[in-house]
């Protein structure tokens, strides 16, 4: 594995969904599988998955899938890593055999394990702690890929476009297939809730068409020193579409009405919560649940106060809302999107809005991306979004302000929101404002750090939440 980690070490620390180039890494290869061979891989042509740890960041493990040729990829030397003992190797997600392999052993729902030949035990999983992982189809679709490419402009994770052709050859469901780059023990929300989401037949998600599972040796305190969860995910493609943030920003420059679009999100969005709190456990919120929220709020505000020392102004008025928020009545708490916003949404034609990327903020713990919340924290982070338009339209165009845009595309979805909800927002504005000044306390946090220049727009919206 010497060589491997040699090999894997220049090349992974400048990936983008890499976390630690800003120390010194100590990578270890973990373990590895293969998927294919046969005729689900050419000739000549060996996919192995590799899971990376970096020891010098505790807890971090990443999914690097390989392909290995005895013979140069045409046009393919940028995502060349190297040639080791006469095999090229490439970044597999790049090679179309690597994708047409992953999503045949999907839809075969069949069994890739480590290279060591230990027998499963009676789980299916390998045995002695090494790597296995097992394909999961949602579809009776008898697909095969006719090509791929790789989506660019993600952070955390790499998705694989595959246009497909039906058993007669004719054209079929194009497919996205997400590989997790970073792995986490427990079931990823962004499988878990979509899945949940088409089964009880919703159009306000992509179909899903099939998911990876694994189980790796693990070093966070599993009681059997192992670790299950997601490794990739493969759902409906949708193209030719436009996200909301980019829709929403060509309406505010042009200073168009944005009403009627923005009242069919919020329908959608009320949609969204409704299917998840039938299909997914939730339950009443206690008091209990309503004092770590709340603390959550409280500390976000110190932080932030420690980085944008002119938030420290807002500090008796913020003792206020937060004591307002943790007496008032709370709706049940359920699962919600996690992470929503105009850029995580796109418009279909013919279908309206539909909902993307479930799979909640990154950096938050796996178990707490998949605990119930309050479906508020959705509609504030969207409410946040609809700011943003406006800032953004500020900033491009200085003396130039879309507020009055903004202030009317918020209103019409909380309307559309209400109409699908029946939660009557109005009896938890107090407890709405509370989530979204917290957002925004987070967002300032992140355009210090980031994005200087945009630190106005979190900052005003503040201002102007705890001045009404």
């Amino acid at each position: 594995m010497d060589d491997l980690t040699a090999l894997l070490a220049p090349w992974m620390t400048a990936q983008r969904w890499f976390a630690g180039k800003l120390r010194a890494s100590r990578l270890e290869v973990v373990g590895s599988f293969v998927i294919g061979g046969g005729p689900l891989a050419p000739a000549g042509v060996v996919c192995r998955v590799h899971l990376v740890r970096d020891r010098s960041d505790p807890g971090a493990l990443y999914q690097v899938p390989l392909t290995e040729r005895d013979q140069p990829l045409k046009n393919a030397e940028h995502v060349l890593l190297g040639v080791v003992d006469g095999l090229w190797i490439y970044d597999g997600p790049h090679d179309p055999a690597f994708a047409a392999a992953l999503l045949r052993l999907m839809l075969d729902e069949g069994a890739a394990r480590s290279d060591v030949g230990v027998p499963p035990n009676q789980s299916g999983f390998d045995q002695a702690g090494r790597i296995a992982a097992f394909g999961h189809s949602d579809t009776d679709e008898v697909l095969h890929v006719v090509s791929s490419r790789v989506l660019s402009g993600e952070q955390s994770n790499t998705s694989i476009i595959l246009e497909t052709s039906a058993a007669d050859g004719t054209p079929a469901t194009p497919v996205i297939c997400k590989i997790f780059r970073t792995l986490h023990h427990g079931e990823n929300p962004d499988v878990v809730l979509t899945g949940a989401l088409g089964a009880a037949g919703s159009r306000v998600v992509p179909r899903s068409i099939g998911h990876l599972t694994g189980r790796w040796p693990d070093i966070g305190g599993e009681p059997d020193g192992m670790a299950t969860g997601h490794l990739a995910f493969a759902q409906e493609f949708l193209p030719g579409v436009e996200d909301a943030w980019r829709v929403a920003l060509v309406a505010a420059a042009a200073d168009e009405d944005f009403g009627d679009m923005a009242r069919q999100l919020g329908e959608a969005t009320a949609e969204m919560h409704a299917a998840l709190a039938s299909a997914l456990p939730s339950r009443a919120t206690t008091p209990a649940d309503i004092a770590s929220v709340v603390a959550g709020m409280r500390a976000r505000f110190e932080t932030a106060v420690l980085e944008v020392p002119q938030l420290e102004r807002h500090r008796e008025r913020l003792t206020e809302v937060y004591t307002t928020a943790q007496a008032t009545h709370w709706p049940p708490l359920q699962r919600v999107h996690g992470d929503f916003h105009l850029g995580q949404v796109i418009a279909v034609p013919d279908r309206g809005w539909v909902v993307l990327d479930f799979e909640g903020e990154p950096l938050r713990a796996m178990k707490d991306r998949s605990a119930p919340d309050s479906p508020l924290r959705d509609v504030a982070g969207m409410l946040r979004s609809f700011d943003y338009v406006a800032g953004s339209i500020a900033l491009s165009n200085p003396g130039r302000g879309a507020k009055a845009w903004a202030s009317a595309a918020r209103q019409a979805f909380l309307a559309g929101y209400d109409d699908g909800s029946g939660l009557q927002l109005l009896e938890h504005r107090a407890l709405l404002d509370a989530f979204e000044v917290d957002k925004a306390l987070y967002e300032a946090v992140y355009e210090v750090r980031n994005r200087p220049d945009w630190l106005s727009i979190p900052v005003d919206a503040i201002d102007r939440l705890l001045s009404s």
